[in-house]
């Protein structure tokens, strides 16, 4: 029973250890992902990319300009303008930005008045796209810094900070309610940064400013920016649509593998014989092959609809036409992987790691958004990164068929491509 055993064994070993293709796919695909992922969440790639930021600075005020330069000037920041409120927003609806930053009107010499009396504080409005959780947190961090420094030096070397201390020194001499303890306490503070002002030189009130505050002098207000007012993101949209993309090139591969096999068993020799021609054949796998993808994406999406709440946001046509366009990619895909492959066993390890690939860079596992900035031009190329930021766009997002048609367009661009390659690779002998 034992020699059997080991017999039975060796001869399992041997026959994959027989296929160099499969053997290597075998321990290069886990390599190249855990790679890929380690080189991702390390920050390597020459720096992670900035985070889109728009700014609408409705105030406009030496106080909000500077706030406004510093933010250009973080380098962890990639800042530019917008004329209003409502087009800052649109921008972060579509996913052009990731946040916006709008300073109202009044908001220099309100921040500056409020950084010693913490009152009547006034609103600072962050809109934010809710998929980048991570990024608005860094920007609270980043917004906090800068706003304390500019107004902090205004409050203690600029012509506003000096008003202000004076009108708060008013205000707290006719203040009666106050304990005359606290009273004096607040008199002396703010007649000495009065007296510094009056007194001190540039170079003093420069070197003291940014170490002058003494609280945040602003309100943040939050808005998540979705596709309606009120609207609540849903993370399942992105994940149920992701998954879906991924499934239906899983199944493309399977579709190529049949081919392969009927070619192999002689199968698509005896349909040849038949009176079809080989283009009626392929035709015919790649109809079928296009509905039963399509097919996996709608009873995909229908389930994270039906249970989880996704929604379609936007255009009921774009995201129609996105599903059949993609369906066909697909299908045109599997058409492909028959036509240049040799074997069922080597191919599909090729066409594991191919999808993998198309998926994992796609943006379809984690956003694209965390990518270095490189990197995420780069995946422009792929079929799998139009269709997943379309998705994003007709669901959640709420866009309409015109942000479709781009990504509609480039994926029937690589289906005509597949399937001409398909066409001219399959072999010649069998049709």
């Amino acid at each position: 029973m034992m020699r059997a055993l080991r017999a039975l064994v060796r001869k399992d070993l041997t026959l994959f250890f027989e296929d160099r293709r499969a053997v290597v796919l075998s321990f290069a695909a886990p390599i190249a992902i855990g790679a890929f992922f380690g080189f991702l969440f390390s920050g390597g790639g020459g720096g992670n990319a900035k985070i889109p930021v728009r700014v609408a600075d409705l105030d406009g005020s030496s106080v909000s300009r500077a706030i406004v330069a510093a933010l250009e000037k973080d380098k962890a920041l990639e800042v530019k303008s917008a004329t209003s409120a409502d087009e800052a927003r649109e921008l972060v609806r579509r996913g052009k930005a990731t946040a916006a930053v709008i300073l109202p009107k009044s908001f220099g010499e309100e921040a500056v008045n409020a950084f010693f009396r913490q009152t009547d504080k006034p609103d600072l409005l962050l809109l934010r796209d809710p998929s980048h959780t991570a990024e608005a947190g860094m920007l609270r961090g980043i917004l906090t810094q800068h706003v304390m420094e500019v107004v902090s030096k205004e409050a203690f070397s600029g012509p506003a900070g000096l008003r202000s201390a004076r009108q708060a020194l008013r205000q707290v001499s006719e203040d009666k309610a106050m304990a005359p303890s606290d009273r004096k306490d607040l008199t002396v503070l703010l007649q000495s940064v009065v007296n510094l002002q009056e007194h001190s030189t540039s170079e003093k009130t420069e070197a003291l400013g940014p170490q002058g505050g003494i609280g945040v002098p602003y309100d943040t207000k939050e808005e998540e920016v979705t596709a309606h007012a009120g609207e609540t993101y849903n993370g399942y949209a992105h994940s149920f649509g992701g998954m879906a993309l991924q499934f239906i090139l899983m199944a493309s591969i399977e579709f190529g593998m049949g081919i392969l096999i009927e070619r192999r068993t002689g199968i698509w020799k005896r349909l040849l014989a038949a009176p079809l021609h080989r283009s009626t054949l392929l035709l015919a796998r790649g109809i079928s092959g296009a509905l039963i993808s399509l097919a996996i994406f709608l009873v995909c999406m229908g389930f994270g609809m039906a249970v989880f709440g996704v929604r379609v946001q936007g255009s009921w046509p774009g995201f129609l036409l996105l599903a059949v366009a993609y369906a066909l990619m697909a299908s045109a895909f599997g058409l492909l992987l028959a036509a240049l492959g040799r074997t069922p066993e080597a191919t599909r390890g090729l066409a594991v790691f191919a999808v993998l690939i198309l998926v994992m860079l796609g943006g379809a596992w984690v956003p694209a958004f965390i990518f270095p900035a490189w990197l995420q031009k780069a995946t422009l190329l792929l079929p799998t990164r139009w269709a997943m930021d379309a998705l994003d766009g007709v669901t959640w997002r709420g866009l309409g068929l015109a942000s479709a048609l781009p990504a509609v367009a480039i994926l029937l661009g690589f289906t005509f491509v597949f399937a001409l390659i398909a066409a001219w690779k399959f072999p010649s002998e069998e049709g």
